[in-house]
């Protein structure tokens, strides 16, 4: 029988991506009690900017080659678009709510990756979709609660991302990971910067500490996760990945009172199950012989 091994690299480095996840959200909730949203991706991009400023002067080379500039340009107006919802959504929902509904990405991912990319929609995928869809309506329980319409916006937030995970995804033929990074940051700073003005409020020294937070969680985050996936297995990085939506939920019960309800954590199982199973069928399907790749 084939034994599961747990690294425990990869275990800290899971648990690096959970809590720097639960930071993000955090950060932004308490900033957005002072600034616009557009105000607080700005600072996000601004002090992720700072972090890899070096990385930048590295690639400058490669930078003023300008390959994609179009793709990119696209990409990130996208994944601007998903940080905003998902901020709303954080700024004015139960946390528990927000990281529960976000994890329908995946299951957007497969559906528009069939779309766009022609790629197989396999019947474990269609079910996928199902119980996503399912999970969502156990989590929003229209007809019998007052649906929030910050629920729906997180909803197009996770569509958002899967739109521009199908974006890098054709990027990563012509471009490396970090200069996508880069002009992530490069395109959206000035983005954030322009729309914020409208209602800019100088922040306020006590801003500072979470503004330093939301930038370096932003970045840590998905830095952690890739870590975490070059030293073991996805399927059980993915599992370990679920624990943001309990651990978010104690989190929001003590910083904000906020209720801890069953079904939000049902429907929630129920959007994990449906993206574990086409996961699990295809690895399985998978030769022998394949080790998995880190990107």
């Amino acid at each position: 029988m084939h034994q599961v091994k747990l690294p425990l690299g990869g275990a800290l480095w899971m648990a690096a991506s959970l809590l720097s996840f639960i930071g993000m959200a955090v950060a932004a909730r308490e900033l957005s009690t002072f600034m616009s949203i557009f105000e607080i991706l700005f600072f996000r991009s601004l002090v992720g900017l700072i972090i890899i400023f070096p990385v930048i002067y590295q690639q400058r080379a490669k930078l003023k080659q300008a390959r994609d500039l179009g793709l990119q340009i696209g990409r990130n107006a996208v994944h601007f678009a998903g940080q905003y919802a998902w901020t709303i959504g954080v700024a004015s929902l139960p946390l528990v709510k927000v990281f529960a509904l976000e994890f329908t990405t995946p299951i957007w991912v497969s559906l528009l990756a069939f779309l766009f990319l022609k790629e197989k929609l396999s019947t474990a995928r269609v079910l996928a979709a199902i119980g996503g869809f399912l999970g969502v309506l156990v989590i929003l329980r229209p007809g019998l609660d007052s649906i929030e319409p910050a629920a729906f916006i997180v909803l197009l937030a996770a569509m958002g991302y899967a739109t521009s995970i199908i974006m890098v995804k054709k990027l990563t033929l012509t471009s490396s990971p970090a200069i996508i990074v880069i002009w992530m940051v490069l395109l959206q700073l000035p983005l954030g910067l322009g729309l914020s003005l409208a209602q800019w409020r100088t922040p306020t020294l006590a801003c500072l500490p979470w503004i330093l937070l939301l930038g370096i969680t932003g970045l840590s985050a998905h830095f952690a996760m890739a870590k975490a996936l070059s030293v073991m297995e996805a399927s059980i990085a993915i599992p370990i990945d679920f624990f943001r939506v309990p651990l978010i939920a104690v989190v929001g019960f003590f910083l904000y009172s906020e209720p801890l309800e069953i079904w939000v954590l049902v429907g929630a199982v129920i959007i994990f199950a449906s993206n574990y199973l086409p996961f699990r069928v295809e690895q399985r399907n998978m030769p022998s012989s394949t080790s998995p790749s880190s990107e």
